[in-house]
């Protein structure tokens, strides 16, 4: 049972305790919260609507930090039908509900950071340079992700950070950065929103260009799978819908990306065998909780203990640090990286800290396996078709060469050159995925467990360039 700390707001706190657990934004599923308190609260002076925002501290009981998430608590006697689906419960006569679905709070958050208001502890900062234009109500993208994001027309879109953390913020940082690099492969930064928690700055969100004409990578991965399975006797490459041209361009982008994040803020090096080590020590956690990496983790430790075996340094820089297919955005113009938090139940210190670009790379590789194999779950769920699971595969390893092709030619270094290295970040990412999957959705877990048996095998085939 949840037990509520002492709090002037203790009530709130009751139904945020209720709340929280069930937005997929906190990351709390499979962990029992023990206490929740509210630690900050700033009423905002909208006009005909009273609305605080709130910094809500939960604890949980298997003994891990304690994580904070931001909420817009807006209070009104009836929400209606259109703000029902954002309740948050009942408080003192009135309905607790969630601000960032309202019009008006919308349009308040775009002006504050339009006019650089300051509310209290809360300061909303327009980017040096950057002029806005009086925006619209924003709208809340109803995509499933970490993060709530509302757009503003179609010029300007704000990303919220549900989960916050005291210090900096990856992903206000590499953007500033990149922008002051003149990168292009992320949208051009518009303001933030920041805070204070626990006596340290928080960033609480940016506002960033919309890129308005574009599609989400893993939305056109799917549809390009679906119109191979759909076909009974053509291959990948004869489907109209083949993805391996994208699946290169990315590649490229993701190359450059990397190059301008080393220009920006520099090179460093690690030990591999204190990266190995951090990973057997993921292993080890991962193994406790889902019994079925059991009879994998001793393979999976033998790669660790090769990687960490290999002579001189590790070349580190910042990366994206949680890259895949839904982290990025197909425009006219090409693609657009999004989302650079990292992990976000990562502490902060350790989701700033340089890394192998092979990362990102894996990270990417998992991504095209698990868009070829997640529309066979269901179909395939009491009889599986081996064809249909031939050509998935087919499908994954085609556009996962034609990727690193494209890394290749702009980077002027083939991750596959490196492939012990490529081979224990892919192992490490997986293994994290199997913890996610089996917490979060159960029927996805076969798809990073098949995954290491695949990566494991001796006869996993190398990774060869498209034709």
């Amino acid at each position: 049972m949840t037990e509520l700390a002492s709090s002037p707001s203790a009530d709130l706190a009751a139904l945020l305790a209720d709340w929280i657990p069930q937005q997929r934004w906190s990351g709390a599923k499979g962990r029992e919260v023990g206490s929740v308190s509210v630690v900050a609260s700033t009423p905002l002076p909208i006009e005909g609507l009273d609305v605080d925002h709130v910094v809500a501290e939960v604890e949980f009981t298997d003994g891990g930090p304690a994580a904070h998430f931001q909420v817009l608590a807006a209070y009104r006697t009836d929400v209606g039908g259109e703000l029902e689906h954002a309740t948050i419960g009942a408080l003192g006569g009135r309905i607790v509900y969630d601000g960032l679905w309202d019009p008006a709070v919308t349009k308040w958050l775009y002006e504050a950071v339009r006019n650089g208001c300051t509310v209290g502890d809360l300061r909303f900062v327009p980017e040096p340079g950057v002029e806005l234009a009086p925006g619209p109500p924003g709208r809340v993208l109803g995509v499933e992700q970490s993060n709530t994001s509302v757009v503003y027309g179609e010029r300007s879109i704000l990303k919220l950070f549900r989960r916050v953390a005291a210090g900096g913020n990856p992903d206000l940082e590499l953007h500033r950065a990149l922008r002051a690099a003149g990168g292009t492969e992320v949208a051009t930064l518009q303001g933030a929103v920041e805070g204070v928690l626990h006596g340290e700055v928080a960033v609480l969100g940016m506002l960033q260009d919309y890129a308005s004409n574009s599609a989400e990578g893993w939305a056109m991965a799917l549809a390009s799978v679906r119109d191979l399975l759909a076909e009974a006797d053509l291959r990948a490459d004869e489907v109209g819908g083949d993805f391996a041209a994208e699946a290169n361009r990315l590649g490229q982008t993701i190359a450059v990306l990397h190059g301008d994040l080393a220009r920006a803020l520099g090179t460093a090096e690690r030990d591999t065998a204190e990266v190995a080590a951090a990973m057997r020590a993921r292993l080890t956690v991962a193994a406790t909780d889902v019994p079925a990496l059991a009879p994998h983790t001793a393979a999976i430790r033998a790669v660790y203990d090769e990687f960490a075996a290999l002579p001189g340094p590790l070349p580190a820089q910042r990366v994206h640090g949680d890259l895949h297919l839904g982290q990025v955005l197909r425009t006219p113009l090409g693609w657009l990286v999004i989302d650079f938090e990292g992990e976000p139940a990562t502490p902060l210190e350790l989701r700033v800290r340089p890394d192998s670009p092979l990362r990102d790379v894996a990270g990417m590789l998992r991504s095209f396996d698990y868009a070829a194999n997640h529309q066979l779950l269901d179909a395939d769920a009491t009889e599986p078709d081996p064809q249909r699971q031939w050509r998935a595969a087919e499908w994954a390893e085609r556009n996962r060469s034609a990727f690193l092709d494209g890394y290749a030619v702009r980077s002027e270094t083939d991750p596959r050159a490196q492939a012990l290295v490529l081979r224990a970040y892919e192992l490490d990412k997986a293994v994290y995925e199997v913890v996610y999957e089996t917490r979060n959705r159960p029927t996805w877990a076969p798809i990073p467990l098949n995954a290491i048996v695949r990566i494991l095998a001796p006869s996993t085939p190398r990774i060869d360039s498209v034709p």
